[in-house]
């Protein structure tokens, strides 16, 4: 996640992932017309069935 321009005084590198994480799963939601089916979600978040395994 780029965060290499941020100001490293004033920020959490953890809750910044985080936050882009949550923000993935808002898109993925807002732009679907029903709610996400698990497999949905893990792409959102950018994980596949191998990386869960």
């Amino acid at each position: 996640m780029g965060h290499d321009d941020l100001d490293s005084r004033v920020h959490d590198r953890v809750a910044l992932d985080e936050i882009a994480l949550y923000a993935e799963v808002l898109t993925a939601v807002a732009i679907s017309e029903r709610p996400l089916t698990l497999e949905e979600l893990d792409n959102a978040l950018g994980l596949s069935a191998s990386a869960i395994c």
